[in-house]
């Protein structure tokens, strides 16, 4: 690849599903690197930039005339949603080809309702979701622990960070933007604001159904930022919106809502539901984070400094950094994440999924001082596992802004952040 370009671990998944499929769709926020990373694979381009173009696309679209996909493939078609009638033809071309790796598909927004594509393009069009970039791509951490790896019981753990805790909350507030990564932290975060920026006063409004307010838009990321890695309810969240008013209705937030998740700025961490030897009624409710903590940053004009100053912010968005490059991590084995609470308190922050039913418990702790009480949160679920109905974890963690990576006595690895890769 040439010189100057970040590998991402989406490289290989890319590569992959191009031999598999006939084409694919790589989503995910704007800037996050989705046109950068597709043109290290594509040969013929169609980028879509002004409205002109849409109209003459529409027009070819509408009288079957699809000779604009006569590039040579793999044919790459930047921010396909623009027209959305691009997918059912792509979808015919591929049919008609009978052959794979015919086109590379970007989107920064799913397309509205009612304009959604005919057909879901399964068996044709693989989905693959870009984020911003992990700490490991962007250099920060070493990779010396493999997040796959600790998956397989014979695996050793070791390593060192060199990410300091000032580093940490410099890598928070500038995200993984991949244009950002050399900045210094004044320029980075700028970059992070002109992106709010654009959510609040356009691109929310494009996405959902009907026009959003700007400050309405603005009130509600503010809202999710203060409550970010917590499980407040969307009736928290409207009435934090509506402040004294109270006119902000649940309908309202839903609709707001939605188109957020359409562009890719929020993307809340679903419940686990496990098999527990007791009949304890688990918390369904998710957390909430954006698709990378320096949007919360930004929206709450909050610095690294401020949160070196702050313990318990610090300690949320660090968990949510650990949220973003876990789900990072897990992709490439089709993996997931989720979060595990019961009424009695107990919970564990982060349970890690394999397709094989291979699963992970991790506590985040940004603190040495809390190492202990992340372990005893570890292995109190451990022991409340029906092993009748599912296998026992695969590994518990705590996953930490410190130093050093290791395994504990207990069975309990403790690895920092700036040491875990894919």
């Amino acid at each position: 690849m040439p010189e100057g370009y970040r590998k991402r671990i989406m490289d290989k998944e890319i590569s992959d599903h191009l031999e598999l499929m006939g084409a694919i769709l790589v989503e995910g926020p704007k800037w996050c690197g989705k046109t950068r990373t597709s043109k290290e694979f594509n040969k013929g381009i169609l980028s879509i930039t002004n409205k002109n173009q849409i109209n003459s696309l529409n027009l070819l679209l509408e009288n079957g005339i699809f000779n604009f996909l006569d590039e040579e493939p793999p044919m790459l078609i930047d921010e396909w949603q623009l027209v959305p009638g691009i997918w059912d033809a792509v979808r015919n071309v591929v049919d008609d080809r009978g052959k794979r790796g015919q086109f590379i598909l970007t989107g920064s927004s799913v397309p509205p309702k009612d304009s959604e594509p005919l057909h879901s393009g399964a068996g044709r069009i693989a989905r693959l979701t870009m984020r911003t970039m992990s700490l490991f791509e962007s250099g920060e951490s070493n990779g010396k622990v493999s997040l796959r790896g600790l998956f397989d019981p014979d695996y050793k753990v070791n390593g060192r960070s060199d990410l300091s805790v000032k580093g940490l909350a410099a890598a928070i507030a500038r995200g993984g933007w991949p244009e950002s990564l050399n900045d210094k932290e004044e320029n980075a975060t700028r970059i992070v604001d002109q992106y709010v920026k654009a959510v609040i006063n356009s691109d929310v409004s494009k996405a959902g159904d009907g026009n959003k307010d700007p400050e309405t838009v603005k009130r509600v990321i503010e809202s999710v930022a203060r409550n970010v890695s917590t499980y407040a309810s969307s009736e928290t969240i409207r009435e934090d919106v509506a402040g004294a008013s109270g006119t902000f209705s649940v309908n309202t937030l839903k609709k707001y809502l939605d188109a957020m998740r359409r562009i890719f700025l929020i993307e809340e961490l679903p419940a686990w539901n496990p098999h527990m030897r007791s009949r304890t009624r688990l918390i369904t409710s998710s957390k909430w984070h954006f698709t990378d903590p320096s949007i919360a940053m930004s929206a709450l004009k909050a610095s690294s400094g401020a949160l070196m100053e702050d313990y318990r912010t610090f300690g949320l968005f660090f968990e949510s950094l650990c949220v973003r490059d876990l789900r990072i991590y897990l992709q490439p084995a089709g993996g997931t994440l989720s979060h595990f609470r019961d009424v009695n308190g107990n919970e564990v922050d982060l349970i890690a999924e394999l397709p094989g039913k291979e699963w992970g418990a991790i506590e985040v702790k940004l603190g040495a001082k809390d190492i202990e009480d992340g372990a005893a949160s570890l292995i109190r679920l451990k022991n409340n596992i029906d092993e009748e109905k599912m296998k026992q974890p695969s590994f518990l963690m705590v996953l930490t802004g410190g130093q050093y990576a290791m395994r504990r006595p207990d069975g309990v690895y403790v690895v920092p952040i700036g040491c875990l890769g894919e």
